[in-house]
């Protein structure tokens, strides 16, 4: 059973949504977080963003759900049409809504699975080959930001990354780590500890751990083909 986190952050997190609003053709956006055992709603800019979101999660269906699963983008250019066959009563539940299109997108950071934005919009339409790239443009700095506001914001990160290893073996091995996370996923070396970071908060193992395993190549950081439903 997955726990829904209290969304006191939604207002302090704004900035997550309002790139969205700006450059792509929509309404509306919210932000969650989904991993492991906790799923939370750090952003949404309206009401109807936030009964899209809230909808799925108690119906435990929709379109959400599907992009985390996929890995892959799920586009509902017109939420009248017969799109809902796996989601029927999220279906009849957002057609009473203002939503007549929604686009969502998964937040990862190659093997890590952070999230999902979601978007709608008032009128039905698809989203063109262009916004679709910015899209994921977006989609990929809202990870990288996510991922640095849940490490920032965990007040036992420190101790559960193993961020005061001590010996100088450790920091060897996270340094050895780190360079070879920055050719898997061909990112600055800042981002590739960041990434061993947040593999080693998801995990709840230190970051030497899992600096061990990527230098015995138990772990690679290469981004991973979209996984099948």
């Amino acid at each position: 059973m997955v726990e829904r986190a209290p969304s006191s952050t939604d207002s302090n997190h704004w900035d997550l949504c309002y790139p969205f609003l700006e450059e792509l053709p929509v309404t509306g956006a919210a932000i969650s977080i989904v991993g492991g055992s906790i799923q939370e709603t750090v952003a949404y800019s309206d009401e109807v963003a936030r009964t899209l979101d809230e909808l799925q999660f108690e119906l435990g269906e929709g379109p959400r759900w599907e992009a985390i699963a996929s890995r892959l983008p799920v586009l509902i250019p017109d939420t009248g049409d017969d799109w809902d066959s796996r989601c029927p009563i999220f279906g009849a539940a957002v057609r009473r809504t203002p939503a007549k299109a929604m686009f969502v997108f998964p937040l990862t950071l190659g093997a890590l699975d952070i999230g999902v934005v979601e978007l709608y919009r008032t009128s039905p339409g698809k989203l063109s080959g262009t916004a679709q790239s910015v899209a994921s443009a977006l989609t990929e700095r809202t990870s990288w930001t996510l991922l640095r506001r849940i490490l920032a914001q965990d007040p036992d990160h420190e101790h559960s990354l193993g961020g005061v290893e001590g010996p100088s073996l450790s920091r060897r091995e996270i340094h050895q780590a780190t360079g070879m996370v920055l050719a898997q996923a061909n990112v600055t070396a800042t981002n590739a500890l960041l990434l061993l970071r947040g593999h080693s908060f998801s995990e709840s193992r230190s970051l030497r751990e899992v600096a061990i395993d990527v230098i015995e190549r138990r772990v690679n950081f290469a981004p991973l083909p979209p996984r099948a439903e």
